[in-house]
């Protein structure tokens, strides 16, 4: 035995259905019920109206005939001007409760119709001088039937809504049919089929291999065991192991998950389907469940094969909640189907389904437990490292300028994720391209950068008053980041407006920054509030431009003292709800607060304690460097962007000093 699996045997040629034997009674008799109905309830506008024989001598008389046609008793002919009858005053004296009973009963008159045709009866006392009459009044009569309107649209109006409806549910049938399966969920219209879309690693267009993954390598590791199995299954099955059924890849947006994907199939050479869990629900109860079905049957049939769901959180929430429509919602079906479906396969098939969310904590515990999702990959956002290695992958076919440094690129880009710097690639391209340049410089990513952070620029005519407030209020922010310990390096200072920001200071860390000291967010609050410390001492008042820095400055006051006991007064004590590490939303607590009215206000004085003592820190610094901080706005009006080492240049001041972390003894 070498290992190789035997070929599978040919199945038998399959015995060809008989056709069912075709009925067509039910036709004719659905087009007879209609052209019945049609014509006797809904007669044709150009229909010949029933007269009495009087109003046919009237009208005769006022030289209203054109011609008449008579066989037997039966007369039938053609107006000159279309006649209605009975008239609406008959009509109206019919059904008046006091109308006298005559010759003709007019209570029983049907409603008036109008046309140029008519019919009526000659009576028993014919009245023998009639052929002269007509003559005398010019009325041609005829041997032949009078045509009154084409035969194939009396037969279109008789037939044709019959027509359409057998037409309709024809179509409607094979679509069914068409869809593998009867009712709503099995196929009609073809909403129960799957909509993933297939990506085959045989076409180099669709290809995507770890070559084009960079900045994850530790998820990517994860997977090299997946693509393994998938190219030699004997090597694992041939001891009695399985590969994983599921792996949940856990990220933030843009980190990289479903390339990740489609990377493994591309590795091992299978076909990717992909699929986001929102498009499997539909209004119509069922449909998420046949869809389910109809895409494990595909892979099944591609085996092996690689299953994509993105987004799975939209039908992987945990079952229990209040639903709309009760508790058997659509979501919970769909869920029950895929739960089914994964305990239907033993793993030697060679499908594995990966599955991408941001919201793990939601996700129902059947579809986390061994044997579904065997394994959690965890895709962070990437360090400096990752992020140059990102850089240098999508600018393979972006020309680059000598002076571009993509480690300087990666380390002003902390918290970016590879979506973030795809972008920043393509915007730095496009702006190149508008300056009409042959390559991509360095100064088109920092102004692409600037652009993603806070927006295009904004052309803003401002008094040379505004201009000076704004020049200090960036400056102070500046000044602080280069006096104040452990603050973050001053990087630009620009007073050129951009979004909804007037002005802005760029500061980043020197490396990729995982735990904050208490030192260090003190730091950042003095820096955010030099803006406004700025103006107090400068001008002695206080504008609406600090707005964004105070926000900032409360959310990390808040935190250090509701979330990371740094409060003395407060103590070690969780009284913030949990943050979504891959969203950076807040859980929220799901009722009421955890804590008392006294705590509450306990918290307010906490955090006002911090930032009134951080902000008058920050005036008291830049009450001792007034000297550089006016030298820094007499730059900044001259040229409106200094860059870190005119920054340093024009103060005359040193970076900040960074902190030194010291053990303490035990």
């Amino acid at each position: 035995m070498n290992g190789t699996p035997p070929p599978r045997p040919t199945p038998p040629p399959a015995t060809p259905a008989m056709p069912p034997r075709k009925s067509w009674w039910w036709f004719v008799v659905v087009l007879a019920i209609n052209y019945f109905i049609v014509t006797q309830l809904f007669p044709q506008a150009d229909a010949p109206v029933t007269v009495p024989y009087t109003v046919f001598r009237e009208e005769v008389g006022k030289n209203n005939i054109t011609a008449i046609y008579s066989r037997g008793t039966a007369i039938e002919g053609r107006f000159r001007a279309p006649v209605t009858w009975p008239t609406p005053e008959d009509v109206k004296q019919a059904r008046a409760a006091s109308a006298p009973r005559t010759a003709i009963d007019r209570r029983l008159l049907p409603p008036p119709r109008t046309s140029i045709h008519f019919t009526t009866e000659l009576p028993a006392f014919f009245d023998r001088n009639l052929e002269g009459y007509l003559i005398e009044h010019g009325v041609e009569i005829s041997a032949v039937p009078i045509q009154q309107g084409s035969g194939w649209a009396t037969l279109l109006y008789g037939f044709g809504p019959a027509l359409l409806l057998i037409g309709f549910y024809v179509w409607l049938y094979r679509r069914a049919a068409q869809g593998g399966g009867g009712g709503l969920g099995g196929g009609m219209f073809g909403i129960g089929k799957s909509k993933a879309k297939r990506y085959d690693a045989a076409d180099p267009a669709n290809r995507v291999t770890f070559n084009d993954v960079a900045g994850i390598d530790e998820a990517e590791n994860e997977l090299v065991e997946i693509v393994d199995f998938l190219k030699a299954p004997e090597k694992y099955t041939r001891l009695g192991g399985t590969a994983p059924k599921g792996v949940l890849l856990i990220g933030s947006p843009g980190t990289g998950k479903t390339l990740l994907a489609k990377a493994v199939a591309g590795e091992a050479g299978v076909p990717f389907f992909s699929m986001s869990a929102a498009e499997f629900v539909e209004m119509i109860v069922g449909v998420g469940a046949a869809r389910v079905r109809d895409l494990f049957k595909q892979a099944r049939e591609s085996a092996p094969a690689i299953i994509f769901i993105d987004e799975i959180d939209a039908i992987g929430r945990a079952r229990g909640g209040m639903m709309m429509g009760g508790g058997h919602s659509e979501q919970e079906q769909t869920l029950q189907q895929i739960l089914t479906e994964m305990d239907g396969f033993s793993g030697r098939e060679g499908i594995i389904v990966l599955a991408a969310t941001n919201t793990p904590d939601v996700l129902d515990r059947a579809l986390l437990r061994p044997g579904r999702f065997d394994r959690r990959v965890v895709v962070n956002l990437p360090d400096k490292a990752g992020r140059e290695a990102i850089l240098r992958v999508h600018v393979r076919k972006v020309p680059l300028a000598a002076d571009v440094n993509l480690e300087e690129l990666a380390q002003a880009t902390p918290g970016f994720s590879g979506a973030d710097l795809k972008n920043l690639v393509n915007e730095a391209a496009l702006l190149a391209a508008r300056r009409a340049e042959d390559a991509v410089t360095h100064k088109d990513f920092l102004d692409a950068l600037e652009k993603i952070v806070l927006g295009p620029e904004r052309p803003l005519l401002l008094t040379a008053e505004d201009r000076e407030r704004i020049a200090y209020h960036e400056s102070g922010h500046a000044v602080l980041g280069l006096l104040v310990p452990g603050a973050d390096p001053v990087h630009r200072v620009s007073i050129v407006p951009r979004g909804q920001a007037l002005g802005v200071t760029y500061q980043r860390p020197q490396t990729d920054r995982y735990n904050y000291p208490e030192a260090y967010l003190r730091a950042r609050i003095i820096g955010m509030l030099g803006g406004r410390a700025a103006e107090e001492v400068v001008y002695g008042t206080k504008t609406t431009g600090a707005e964004n820095d105070i926000e900032q400055a409360t959310h990390i006051a808040r935190g250090m003292v509701t979330r990371w006991g740094m409060s003395d007064a407060i103590g070690m004590v969780q009284l913030a709800p949990r943050e979504n590490a891959y969203l950076g939303t807040s859980m929220g607590f799901g009722g009421e607060k955890p804590f008392s009215e006294q705590t509450a206000a306990l918290i307010d004085a906490e955090v006002n304690r911090i930032i009134h003592g951080c902000h008058e820190e920050a005036k008291r610094l830049l009450r001792e460097h007034r000297a550089a901080l006016d030298a820094l706005v007499a730059a900044l009006l001259k040229k409106e962007t200094l860059a870190e080492d005119e920054i340093l240049e024009a103060t005359g001041l040193p970076p900040a000093p960074q902190l030194e972390g010291r053990p303490v003894a035990s």
